[in-house]
């Protein structure tokens, strides 16, 4: 099947999209399949390997693994939008004026952020560049931005400098996005780095919140932010497996999921 002509960006998602279901790649069917020269696939597949999507052979590319697997840029923002919205919604709900909330990076995050306009008294951390921007634009909120090294293509900070600003914290709540959730590892993500500074966002909070669409359920990523007895709430879509949230119920007596 031959695609119309696309950007980078899209392309490059697609790319991972067909990835994730086939064992391996070929530089001369991605040409046909994009309409696209072999130079520009190969420019392709070596953005793709940086950013731990895939690793390149001789005439293509192979998974990286697919717990590594992880949608950049504009694709995250575009990826169950709607169902990131309905998420974004219910989370509002949980902040009260006066509040003092931990916001991490993600597409759902700044859904939320986006809800937080006319909240009074509010203060918010953050790692995310673009939700404290637009917080700071569009908001009266008392707004402190974590520094450290930013995530390429993620527009976040990381690493030590940024779990040290957390540590010693406290915070109503902690909203905490994460890109796949199983009972066994329970919340996870493609990078170390990214995992300890989410857990260090779960430990300044009092209630911790975890919001993960449907698409993230009963699936292991490469490294665990915490276990599940650390959630205080989930909220996911209304497309969430009822069996697997009884299991979360049942290995978590304290957990409330809501299924917006």
């Amino acid at each position: 099947m031959k695609l119309s002509p696309l950007f980078a960006e899209e392309r490059r998602h697609e790319i991972a999209k067909l990835l994730s279901d086939n064992a391996k790649l070929l530089t001369p069917s991605l040409c046909k399949t994009f309409d696209v020269s072999p130079a520009t696939i190969r420019n392709d597949l070596r953005t793709l390997e940086r950013e731990g999507i895939l690793k390149r052979t001789h005439g293509g590319a192979i998974p990286a693994g697919k717990t590594a697997y992880e949608l950049i840029g504009k694709s995250k923002e575009v990826e169950c939008i709607e169902e990131k919205r309905k998420i974004a919604m219910f989370a509002e709900t949980l902040v009260e004026d006066g509040d003092t909330i931990v916001l991490d990076t993600g597409t759902t995050t700044m859904e939320l952020a986006k809800l937080l306009t006319d909240k009074e008294n509010l203060t918010v951390v953050t790692s995310d560049i673009k939700i404290a921007l637009y917080l700071e634009e569009n908001s009266s909120a008392n707004i402190y931005l974590l520094g450290g090294m930013i995530r390429r293509n993620f527009h976040c900070a990381m690493g030590a400098e940024t779990i040290n600003q957390l540590k010693g914290l406290s915070t109503d709540k902690a909203f905490i996005a994460v890109n796949a959730l199983s009972v066994e590892k329970g919340f996870t993500t493609p990078s170390i780095e990214l995992a300890n500074v989410k857990a260090a966002m779960v430990a300044t909070g009092a209630t911790a919140v975890f919001l993960a669409d449907s698409q993230k359920l009963n699936r292991a990523s490469f490294a665990q932010i915490v276990s599940l007895d650390k959630a205080h709430i989930i909220v996911t879509d209304s497309k969430a497996d009822r069996n697997f949230i009884n299991r979360l119920k049942s290995e978590n007596k304290h957990l409330e999921v809501v299924a917006v």
